[in-house]
This record gives C-alpha cells, structure tokens and sequence, in this order.
C-alpha cells in the first residue's frame, strides 16, 4: 500500500494574457463557467481525491484569489437572515479553514517545474498531486480521484493522459510508451512539445500529476528546457532514466482547455447545459442561433 495522497499543489502564478483585458484586474482562475470559478472545480476535484492540504503558487496581482477562499462574514449573516440557506450552502462550501491552505510566490516565470520546485518545502517527503486548474476535466469520479486510486496500486509517478490529434501532438508533452494496458500505460520516455511529425505517440499528458518528493531534487539539478523555461515533463523523465515507475493514466471524463478562449466557452456551454435549472433555456437559444446562421448562409 502506498502513502496516502493529502498535498496538492495549485501553479496559479500565470498572468493570463490570452483573457486580456479581463485578467488586467481579475486573475484568471477566478474567471467564472457559470456561477463557479476556475479554480472551485480544481479544489472540488481535490477534495474528492482526498486532499487536505492546498498549496498555491502565486504571484503579485493574486489577491482576489486569496480573498476567494476566506471567510465572508458579513455575506454570510445576510443570507442567513434571509433565509437564503441554499444560497449560504454554496457560498460556504468556497471556504478553506486556516492551516489548510498556503500560498507561495513565484518571483520569476521560469516554467511549470519551477512553480512546482516553489513548494518544496511544505511538501517535504510526501507524495503529492499538481492540479493545473486551466484543465477542466469533468468527470465522476474526478480525474484525480481516479489517479489517486490506481496510484495505490503502482507508486511512482503517474500524469493524467490523453490521445490527441497527432497535428496537435506539439503543443503538449507527449509520452513514450512501453506498455499499454488499458487505462494505464508503462512510460519510457517524455518529449515536452515535440517539433511537428515527431511525437513518440498521441498520448499527451495533461494537467494533473501525482508526484515523489524526488522530484524536487530533479528540478533543482535541471537545466531550463522547452522555451527557455524548468519544464516539469523533464523531471519526470529523469525517474524514468532511474527506473523508476512512470504510468500515464488515461482517465474517464471531458476535458476543457479553459487556458485558450475557444476551450473556455466551450466549459461554458457544456457546464450550462448540465445543469437542470439552464439546460432548456440554453438549448433552446443554441438551436434558434444555429437555426438562424444556417438560414443566413
């Protein structure tokens, strides 16, 4: 039996220049699909995984995000005194007590291996899990759930995996497969963006990770990779030339690129129509818009 999974670690420093000028003042993970935030659904998801303790990777401008997840007691009484108790469901179901959480400050954006070498400290010896929250992956169980399972199983590392277009296969880190066996696959190597035609496979990794604390002294001993940045995919591939075990981890759900605003409208009209209270209003109004432009056309 392996260690149980309780740490997570949130890279959330980026600036979110693809959601300009909304990110001028908004973070990016507090962006809403529907009525919840980006990274409500990461922290749903972790929570369902068994995590208990939330680790973020930040940097200046973040506030609102921390301000998220803090009590907001005058809100509270409001909806009490109303009788709003659904409403005060919801809205408590966002706090994080103290001591669950921390945050951290990447000073420099030197990649996703530096973020997460950012956070060694409070990690320590532990196994833990990165969750990228612009992934959303809708799912039952979560994603992570999922990964935290079979992880019991085989140690190591494991990344959440999926097979993508091979003209796609360059925008992501992309395994090297050894053994396929179904929904885990045995990892002998990882390219992170592979130039066009060149990708081992089309199976790309995707953003969620359970991680051995040796990983840090792999990112320490790196040298920058891909775009001139510490590319995580690289330290993971380190544990490979070690022999030790990396699984890719084809896991059950949807994915949402909701870093790119194609993927994030999509989340949003995919969220909205799961939902009982919109999904007839919305359908309704995407049948007469397709309707009304093929009539156009």
């Amino acid at each position: 039996m392996q260690r149980k999974v309780t740490k997570a670690i949130f890279p959330v420093a980026g600036m979110g220049t693809r959601f300009l000028p909304a990110t001028k003042s908004v973070p990016k993970e507090i962006m809403t699909l529907v009525d919840r935030p980006l990274i409500q659904y990461a922290i749903d998801e972790a929570r369902e995984a068994g995590i208990t303790e939330f680790i973020f990777v930040t940097s200046r401008g973040k506030s609102a995000l921390e301000d998220y997840f803090d009590h907001a007691p005058q809100l509270e009484q409001t909806l009490r005194e109303k009788g709003k108790t659904a409403l005060l469901e919801e809205l408590e179901a966002t706090n994080m007590e103290s001591g669950t959480i921390a945050y951290i400050r990447q000073h420099r954006a030197l990649g996703l291996g530096h973020a997460v070498a950012c956070a060694s400290r409070l990690v320590a010896d532990e196994p833990f899990a990165v969750i990228l929250p612009d992934d959303v992956i809708a799912g039952e169980p979560g994603c992570l759930k999922q990964m935290v399972d079979a992880y019991q199983d085989t140690g190591g590392c494991m990344v959440a995996a999926m097979e993508v277009p091979h003209e796609k296969a360059s925008s992501y880190g992309v395994l090297d497969v050894q053994e396929d066996m179904g929904a885990l696959v045995s990892v002998k190597g990882m390219v992170e963006k592979p130039p066009a035609g060149e990708a081992p496979s089309n199976l790309a990794v995707i953003g969620r990770y359970i991680l051995t604390p040796d990983i840090f002294q792999n990112l320490a001993d790196q040298r920058e990779g891909a775009g001139g940045e510490i590319q995580l995919t690289d330290a993971i591939a380190t544990e490979i030339a070690k022999d030790q075990g990396v699984y890719g981890y084809r896991f059950q759900g949807q994915r949402y690129d909701c870093g790119s605003k194609a993927g994030f409208l999509q989340a949003t009209v995919a969220f909205g129509l799961a939902r009982d209270e919109l999904r007839d209003e919305l359908s309704t109004y995407l049948e007469e818009l397709v309707a009304s432009r093929r009539a156009a056309e």
